[in-house]
């Protein structure tokens, strides 16, 4: 609070003549991605903060559980586990107490197309966790006995992901949506390959997969290029080359097959009905990907649980709370490199309605292919771009955020580029995105708990289709 003393002094020096002083107009772009290739083909890419005492330095791989086969599914996570359980230099022991030592967080985690091992540590101790990682993705040890051990406690996690119902639906909704391909499958595998993977198994995933081309090294904070480009050369230098090598961000696979289609698990004994709906999106690189994403802000999440809820500026979270419909629910755009899912996600106590949800929340879908407005567009493009925005704080999103882009397009757009990618989104563009993405297309749709006021597939399907005449 600035006293009267203060303020009047203020006022005083406002009302005094002063002489003109000329100011030079001073540009200051911020941090950018500064990126490099070795020979091998690995990249490099650094975002330095010369102030920074803190860094997040980390490999982001263009490969997850897409690159399995059915009989080998799991075995991307299996092997992120086993990176630290010991390599040719380091015992598991040693590994933990020289991270620990130096004060570090090192963390790995794999998704459909991804494995990442990351380390976040002092500026000073950027050369260790390097080295670290560099150890862990080329010479674990994969001990049988390990492997055995790991068996029980990847089991575990799976046991864990079960319990959460979010998790179980968005697993079945791809297993429906990409039926009997890559896409489908679950990333910890089914319980069957968990007990059965071998050695040889996560040897040959990672000669197969862990080459320079598919590669990124991230280095963001308190690390300048030039460093980490010689700690590249040092410790990934050695890294085998893919046969055939493709450029970051080009399509490793065929694309995969949507397929319009349903999978119900009915368990009377939930107290709720968690429901998923999803069309086919769009790839990370898709000149529809950001005209996709405000389309997805324009209907937002929404939780009773919050105290403004009824008041939100989504019509339909006006209308489901206003008719008592939902729990909550959580509108989403996934992308892949060649696809994606667009939906939303809803649970609902209200059992006897289930349709009602459906119904107005596909009617929506509809109305945005004839009737969108300007001030639900425009509020979508600002609460998108504070949520893309506001997400890169602190040096390990930020990587994230770097080693992503790279490997999922091959190129990094700057935060002032995504905030006019956004800006650049038009009234007409959600009409025309709805029209081709949401129009009468094909849904695929993944229900689990107490779903018995649920429409069958072909009355919903039918009931969307019936909206626009």
């Amino acid at each position: 609070m600035v006293s009267r003393t203060v303020l009047n002094r203020v006022l005083r020096s406002a009302r005094a003549p002063r002489a003109l002083r000329n100011f030079a107009t001073v540009h200051n772009p911020g941090p950018f991605t500064e990126i490099s290739r070795l020979s091998n083909g690995l990249t490099v890419a650094t975002e330095s903060h010369p102030h920074a005492q803190t860094a997040t330095v980390g490999v982001w791989i263009d490969a997850g559980s897409r690159a399995e086969t059915d009989a080998t599914n799991g075995t991307a996570h299996f092997l992120e586990h086993m990176a630290f359980k010991g390599t040719g230099k380091r015992t598991q022991h040693a590994l933990e107490l020289e991270v620990e030592n130096i004060g570090a967080h090192l963390n790995a985690y794999t998704s459909r197309e991804q494995t990442v091992y990351y380390a976040k540590s002092f500026r000073k101790d950027v050369p260790t966790a390097v080295d670290i990682i560099s150890d862990i993705l080329q010479n674990s040890k994969l001990e049988n006995s390990a492997i055995e051990r790991e068996r029980d406690v990847i089991l575990r996690e799976q046991q864990e992901v079960d319990k959460q119902m979010e998790e179980v639906v968005f697993d079945h909704l791809h297993s429906v949506a990409f039926q009997q391909q890559p896409l489908g499958r679950t990333i910890l595998g089914p319980k069957a390959n968990i007990l059965s993977i071998k050695r040889d198994d996560l040897d040959t995933y990672i000669k197969t997969n862990y080459t320079a081309d598919r590669m990124v090294l991230v280095g963001a904070g308190g690390v300048e290029h030039g460093e980490l480009v010689k700690l590249a050369e040092k410790h990934f230098s050695s890294l085998p080359v893919s046969p055939n090598p493709i450029r970051l961000g080009a399509a490793a696979h065929s694309k995969p097959s949507f397929v319009g289609s349903e999978v119900r698990l009915r368990d009377d004994e939930l107290n709720a009905a968690h429901i998923a709906i999803a069309v086919e999106g769009v790839g990370w690189s898709s000149p529809d990907y950001f005209p996709m994403m405000v389309l997805q802000s324009v209907f937002g999440n929404w939780d009773r649980s919050l105290g403004s809820a009824p008041h939100l500026s989504s019509k339909l979270s006006d209308i489901v709370a206003s008719n008592g419909l939902a729990n909550s629910f959580m509108s989403f755009s996934t992308s892949y490199a060649d696809t994606g899912l667009w939906g939303i996600y809803m649970v609902s106590e209200n059992l006897m309605n289930l349709d009602d949800l459906t119904h107005f929340t596909l009617r929506e879908w509809t109305r945005m292919s004839m009737e969108p407005t300007s001030v639900e567009v425009e509020r979508a493009k600002s609460q998108l771009k504070a949520g893309l925005l506001l997400g890169l704080d602190g040096t390990t999103a930020i990587a994230e955020d770097i080693g992503r882009q790279l490997v999922t397009t091959g190129r990094r757009m700057s935060p002032l580029q995504i905030e006019q990618a956004v800006d650049a989104v038009s009234l007409e563009d959600i009409t025309r995105v709805a029209k081709k993405y949401l129009w009468d297309k094909d849904i695929a749709l993944a229900a689990v708990g107490n779903i018995d006021g649920l429409l069958d597939y072909n009355r919903i399907r039918s009931d969307m289709s019936s909206m626009l005449h």
